[in-house]
């Protein structure tokens, strides 16, 4: 596979990557979040990230084998000798900009979990003092004053 096909590849399969984020994204920042389409896209993301990675390690052991440094001036080289150095511009900023919105896709994660957490303990602590007695009324509650004496 020459290098040119092989950005290529790599390019759209960040472009539906970016598309999935962007999805996640779109799901994190409405009231109402539907866990089952975000653990499908979670299980999608996953695929194309395996197929990335597959990929990335493909071209960074032609990049080796056929003597480039390693690292980003090895794979410009590369990319300038094969006369595709616009290709592997283009797939670096698409990189670039898929790991941004992944970046923030994460830090929503982080902030949801932790607002539904911060929830999940007021709840707790309103339940705890709002105890039911057998006879389906409140027990005392600290710092009441009981008015039917």
């Amino acid at each position: 596979m020459s290098l040119t096909r092989l950005l290529s590849d790599q390019r759209a399969r960040l472009a539906k990557l970016t598309q999935l984020l962007e999805q996640e994204l779109q799901q994190l920042t409405t009231s109402d979040v539907d866990g089952e389409t975000l653990a499908q896209l979670a299980q999608r993301k996953q695929v194309l990230l395996n197929e990335l990675e597959s990929k990335e390690t493909l071209r960074r052991q032609v990049q080796s084998r056929l003597g480039y440094a390693v690292g980003l001036e090895g794979a410009r080289a590369a990319a300038e000798e094969a006369d595709c150095l616009e290709e592997w511009e283009a797939c670096l900023m698409a990189t670039e900009r898929t790991a941004r919105l992944n970046d923030l896709v994460g830090e929503l994660l982080q902030m949801r979990a932790s607002h539904n957490q911060k929830m999940l303990d007021f709840m707790h602590q309103i339940a705890d003092k709002t105890l039911y007695n057998p006879s389906g009324r409140t027990g005392r509650q600290p710092g009441r004053v009981n008015t039917s004496a």
